[in-house]
């Protein structure tokens, strides 16, 4: 007899296209999912590949408020507009994205028996830590998820802890994961020592610290090249700071690309610079880079410690000099930078989005059984 497949209702609350970590690792989640028909809440206007990924995709119409004066009763709208579609739609189990923002507190008020798998994604958790209204938020999430998902122990920790470690027995880590059958790794085009053509691909803000990559460029010993790619607050700082610093012709800037250009390019450059300097949840544009075969230099930081091991070159994040002195041992080195590239590829068949979903589900069928 053949089983009715899992029902799940899920969104982030944002417009419903690939641009952003969080974002894309749902689409690909949720497409490889075995069994399952997922309706996913978002905003106008709705990508394409998003019909691909989702049984059924419906768009939100709250207006959208920021943290600020309205935003209680914002979060009260949100609920009702919520509230109505789980009543209609009823489904077997609710993944609330994002522990604590709006969509994932109106889930929780309006779930009544239905259960909740709460996954973080790291801003939530960084916005818990600095905002009393967020961290309440949080606290309320949690409280009504029958399971909370961490990508990494750290991030389980970090959560773990804001919560008064009351909930620490519905914590269960499942790493993130991608695509893997879509990647490509051709030959490096550089054939021994000598000036590397680096890539550093993220949003450009201060947590990303691409600006760390910028000024170790002017510090190494060979006149190394360097692709940023992305947008953010800080692109005319950063440019600035490379014009300052007398790396204009060193420092290129391209805007956000679209996943399958960043992924056909990837192959095409010596190695990944990774540069964030606070809370990372799991870094998975590291698992990008390392599946298309590029050598990555990663600031060390618990979490992407965990992820890469020894499979890449850590650094003091933060810390210019320090990276420059990664780099120029990459750059001497290329035996070396092979060696890394044949570790990198190991490591990054550890995270297919097949295991991830296939982990996720048994997780959710577990407690919705439990909740039957």
């Amino acid at each position: 007899m053949t089983m009715k497949p899992l029902t799940i209702l899920t969104g982030i609350n944002r417009t419903s296209e690939p641009s952003s970590g969080s974002l894309i690792l749902v689409n690909d989640l949720y497409r490889a999912m075995p069994d399952t028909h997922t309706i996913y809440l978002g905003r106008r206007p709705v990508d394409q590949e998003w019909k691909a990924a989702f049984g059924h995709l419906i768009s939100l119409s709250t207006t959208k408020r920021p943290q600020g004066p309205g935003f209680d009763a914002y979060v009260d709208e949100l609920t009702q507009e919520v509230g109505a579609l789980i009543e209609q739609l009823r489904p077997d189990a609710i993944h609330a994205q994002k522990v604590g923002f709006a969509l994932s507190v109106a889930f929780c008020r309006t779930a009544g028996t239905i259960p909740i798998v709460s996954i973080a994604h790291g801003p939530e958790v960084m916005a818990a830590e600095r905002n009393a209204t967020e961290h309440a938020a949080m606290l309320e999430v949690a409280a009504a998820s029958a399971a909370i998902v961490t990508p990494t122990p750290v991030l389980a920790d970090h959560i773990d802890r804001l919560t008064g470690r009351r909930f620490t027995d519905r914590i269960a880590v499942i790493p993130w994961g991608i695509r893997l059958a879509d990647t490509q790794v051709r030959d490096q085009h550089s054939a021994g020592a000598g000036p590397l053509a680096l890539v550093h691909a993220g949003r450009l803000d201060d947590n990303k610290s691409t600006i760390t990559a910028i000024e170790a460029l002017a510090l190494t010993d060979q006149p190394h090249r360097l692709t940023v790619i992305g947008k953010g607050p800080l692109r005319e700082h950063l440019e600035q700071r490379a014009t300052d610093l007398g790396l204009r012709d060193r420092v290129h800037f391209e805007g956000h690309l679209p996943r399958a250009e960043l992924w056909r390019r990837l192959p095409s450059f010596d190695a990944f610079v990774f540069t964030t300097r606070g809370l990372e949840a799991f870094g998975l544009v590291l698992i990008e880079a390392q599946a298309h075969g590029l050598p990555v230099a990663y600031s060390n930081l618990p979490g992407v410690r965990e992820t890469l091991g020894n499979t890449g070159v850590p650094y003091t994040p933060n810390d210019p000099y320090s990276l420059a002195a990664a780099l120029n041992e990459m750059g001497r080195d290329f035996l070396w930078r092979k060696a890394l590239t044949k570790a990198a590829l190991h490591n990054a068949r550890r995270y297919d989005i097949t295991v991830t979903s296939r982990r996720l589900r048994k997780l959710t069928l577990r407690v919705t059984r439990s909740a039957q």
